[in-house]
This record gives C-alpha cells, sequence and structure tokens, in this order.
C-alpha cells in the first residue's frame, strides 16, 4: 500500500514542482477575464478526469522503463506570438464550442479585451453574433430604426471623409448637402475622424461608438428640458450622447423657429425611450386606430405649439361625450363620430384639459392659440402607460 502510495504521489510532486518553475504562459493572464460564476458550472467530473490525464502523462514521461511514449507538444492555434513553449495548452486549443461558450459569457469589456490577445481571438470577439446580444440587452430599450438609419449614414461618412478634409464633397457627402445643414454634416465627420481598426459597419464598431458617447443617435425624452412645466407628461425627439463616467446622456433638441438648439445633461436612462412609430417629428402620424377608440383607452397624440414647431406626443385618455353620464350600460360614446381627449394633469377648466377630433375624417386640428393635434395611437402596452403614470406631475398644472 505505501509502496502504491508513493509511485501515485511522486509524479504529481514532480509535476507541481515544474509549474513554480516553469513561468506562466502567455494566455494565463488573458484568463483572468473569465468570470469566476462560469469555472463554477464545470462538473467535478471534467476537473478529475484532467488532473488524472496530467499525472498519468506526467507519470509515464518521467518512468520511461515504463512506457517508452514521449509527451507530444500540444500544437497552438495562436498565430502571433513568438514563440510558444513546449506542452503548454492554449485557450485556443479548447475545442470550438467550448471557447464560444466563453467567449458569449464575456462582459463587453473583457471581449474587447480578449479581441486583444491574438489575431485568431480577435476575429471571434469582433464578431456580430457575440455583440448582438450585449447590444440588445443594453440599448435595445432606446435604439430604433432611425438610430440605426443614423448610424447607416455615419459609417458612409467615415468612407468620404477624406473629400471633406481637401474640400471636395463627393458622392454621398454632395448628395447630403443638398438635405442637410452643414452643421450637421460637420459634426459627423469630425466624429468620424477617429480612425479604428474595427470593420465600420459591425456591431462591435456600433456598440463602442455609442458607449463612448462619439455617436450621437435619435431617441425621445419623456418631460423634455428637466420637466421642464410646459413639457410635462410628453415625450420629444432629440439626438442623444451617452456619458460613461455618469451614465446619463446628454440631449440636443432641434432647433424650430426662432429657437436655437437646447442643449440638456445628465438625462437619466428612465426618461428615455426608442420612438413607438418611424415618423418624423415632423410629419403627420397616420392614425389607424380611431374606430376602435373607447371611453377609458390610454392614449398618445401628436402636438405642436405651432407650424414651425416640431411634434411631441402627449399622453392622454379618452373621455365620454358630454351628453353621456359615463354609466358603462348606457354610453354609446364609442359609437360617435367624435372622439373626447383629456389630459388630466391639468386643472379642470384649463383649456388644455379638453378637446375633441373627429373620428372619420382626422387631419391636424387646431389654431395659433391652443396648438395643433396631429395624429394618434392607442397604448396597448402595460410598460407604456405604467412609464406614463410614473411620471405624472405631482401638483395638478394650470
Amino acid at each position: 500500500m505505501l509502496l502504491y502510495f508513493f509511485i501515485t504521489c511522486f509524479p504529481f510532486i514532480f509535476f507541481l514542482k515544474s509549474l513554480t518553475l516553469n513561468p506562466l504562459p502567455p494566455w494565463a493572464t488573458e484568463m483572468r477575464l473569465l468570470s469566476l460564476w462560469f469555472w463554477k458550472e464545470v462538473s467535478f467530473c471534467s476537473i478529475s478526469k484532467f488532473i488524472k490525464n496530467s499525472l498519468s502523462l506526467s507519470y509515464f514521461t518521467l518512468n520511461p522503463s515504463k512506457m517508452s511514449l514521449k509527451m507530444i507538444p500540444f500544437t497552438s492555434k495562436v498565430d502571433n506570438f513568438e514563440e510558444v513553449e513546449e506542452g503548454v495548452m492554449s485557450v485556443l486549443d479548447l475545442p470550438e464550442l467550448a471557447l464560444e461558450c466563453i467567449l458569449e459569457r464575456l462582459p463587453p469589456a473583457s471581449l474587447c479585451s480578449m479581441a486583444g490577445v491574438c489575431r485568431s481571438l480577435r476575429s471571434r470577439c469582433i464578431s456580430d453574433h457575440f455583440w448582438e446580444k450585449h447590444m440588445k440587452k443594453k440599448w435595445g430599450r432606446i435604439i430604433g430604426p432611425a438610430a440605426y438609419r443614423e448610424w447607416q449614414w455615419h459609417v458612409a461618412l467615415r468612407k468620404d471623409s477624406n473629400h471633406v478634409k481637401q474640400g471636395k464633397p463627393k458622392g454621398l457627402l454632395r448628395i447630403l448637402s443638398i438635405f442637410r445643414p452643414f452643421w450637421w454634416i460637420k459634426s459627423k465627420v469630425d466624429d468620424s475622424s477617429k480612425q479604428s481598426s474595427l470593420p465600420d459597419d459591425s456591431i462591435m464598431s456600433w456598440f463602442l461608438s455609442l458607449e463612448t458617447g462619439r455617436f450621437w443617435f435619435p431617441s425621445q425624452v419623456y418631460n423634455r428640458e428637466n420637466g421642464h412645466v410646459g413639457f410635462m407628461l410628453s415625450c420629444y425627439d432629440a439626438e442623444l450622447s451617452y456619458d460613461p463616467h455618469t451614465d446619463t446622456f446628454q440631449a440636443r433638441y432641434p432647433p424650430h423657429g426662432r429657437r436655437a438648439v437646447a442643449i440638456e445633461n445628465s438625462v437619466p436612462w428612465e426618461r428615455l425611450r426608442a420612438p413607438p412609430v418611424d415618423t418624423s417629428p415632423h410629419d403627420l402620424h397616420i392614425s389607424d386606430c380611431l374606430n376602435e377608440l373607447c371611453p377609458g383607452d390610454n392614449i398618445e397624440i401628436q402636438w405642436r405649439r405651432n407650424k414651425e414647431f416640431p411634434y411631441g406626443w402627449w399622453y392622454g385618455v379618452v373621455g365620454h361625450l358630454e351628453s353621456c353620464d359615463g354609466n358603462e350600460n348606457y354610453c354609446h360614446c364609442h359609437n360617435s363620430d367624435t372622439v373626447v381627449l383629456e389630459f388630466n394633469q391639468y386643472t379642470p377648466g384649463s383649456r388644455w384639459r379638453r378637446t375633441t377630433i373627429n373620428r372619420r375624417d382626422h387631419r391636424e386640428e387646431g389654431n395659433e392659440a391652443d396648438g395643433f393635434y396631429g395624429g394618434i395611437r392607442k397604448l396597448r402596452c402595460e410598460e407604456e402607460i405604467s412609464t406614463w403614470k410614473r411620471l405624472w406631475p405631482s401638483k395638478v398644472l394650470e
């Protein structure tokens, strides 16, 4: 028994001794990127099997009389390390499925670090397959089709930015100069002047541009300008830039009329959303829910002060006609062509408290005194309704 114990432990002691004398392999420091909880999921059987194989391999190497086999060096897939020590296993020697599982569980910062190890890992770590999940998890709630189109413009401008520096706009920039103001083009070119070795159209490049605040993207802000009383329970379009130091946003509201660009700082995530409909703030939204509106329905309606202003979305509810007492058993408001809209954040008697629209022939309605009401969308999602109620003002507005 003692002889068996000695034979079993002696190679293991030499194995441990060799680990203390030899320096760590180049990939060892990168393994720190892996989350601890991942290793907890590795089964005890697989660990014990690895140790058993290592002991057996050391035993046969140290006892050539038992077997004439020599340790077969692992063939590493690392392609830009100057030298890979024989017998050292690289993380790239893992099976493809295991390596993919590891990379999928890395957070964005660690995935970026892993991409800097070697060309082989880089080609894997910048794959859209890994970054789609991170993009959706962090940015999916406030990024919509308009932001994606803006990113495509941004990528296209990078390719033509050299022509702007030479004062000779060509291709896309020549077209943009017709439809976009110079300050917009200049800001996009300045943002794209920082060169990156990533593919311009990759999701990783988009994610990092958002994360660092270099890319301004269109979205919508609840209660704009720090909850100014004139914008309570409204949602307006703005260009946003993320501040990673404060985990908030800077909002840039477009100019209109004689009013210059308005800028708001420290906008929290809770006051942001992706535009629910792909309609420009200067265009009338085509309402497709008018025939089904009933008293008690939650709605959003476009409203603007005058024709020069962009539309904002305002929260309200469908009310009862003056001829109706509100009794559900006798209510016929849903059969009427007239739809009553109520904005209960305003005090009773306020001119902003109540308005009516025509169900059959609804277009932009209003005047210069009371503003202009545009398209309507019915709120069907409880999350949207609860968001509006969470933003309800603490005091009734005049």
